[in-house]
């Protein structure tokens, strides 16, 4: 079985947002730290609200965050099925974040996709950045994944995100 990425995308983005830019990021990522193997992971673009009620209800924050990434780490004594190797977890992402953060970055709101989407595995990897060490390390791996991946096509000028080979 291959590396599967389900990506869920909120109605009103779903014209916005280049998939397959996400599942090149994940898979990067996922290579950059020496997976080889088949795996799945979750992929949720939601906006600020759905952000929100999430990270009060599993983080005890009642606002809204860029990206949360909730680890499927299997506990000892789970079985899985023969040839499979893993369910990583779920990345969730504000996309009105994503756009935000875009803007103040000056690059594209797919690229931010990208870089929020490698975040968010890494920390599905076992990353943390909650110390400025473990910050500084997380922000090198992700610039360096980033990096490697091909900036995001941009439209042409009077056409639709379909029309411009999906990219922003």
């Amino acid at each position: 079985m291959p590396l599967l990425v389900d990506i869920q995308v909120a109605p009103q983005y779903e014209t916005l947002v280049n998939t397959d830019l996400l599942r090149q990021a994940v898979a990067a990522t996922l290579e950059h730290q020496g997976w080889r193997d088949d795996g799945e992971v979750v992929l949720v673009i939601t906006d600020d609200e759905g952000i929100r009620r999430l990270n009060l209800e599993f983080r005890n924050t009642d606002s809204p965050t860029d990206v949360l990434a909730f680890s499927g780490a299997i506990g000892e004594g789970f079985v899985t099925p023969e040839g499979y190797s893993g369910y990583f977890g779920d990345v969730v992402i504000s996309y009105s974040r994503a756009e935000v953060q875009a803007a103040k970055a000056g690059h594209s709101v797919d690229r931010e996709l990208q870089l929020l989407t490698i975040h968010g595995v890494l920390h599905l990897m076992g990353l943390d950045d909650s110390d400025e060490a473990g910050w500084q390390r997380m922000s090198a791996i992700q610039n360096e994944i980033l990096g490697s991946l091909a900036p995001p096509p941009t439209p042409r000028e009077g056409t639709t995100r379909e029309g411009a080979a999906g990219g922003q």
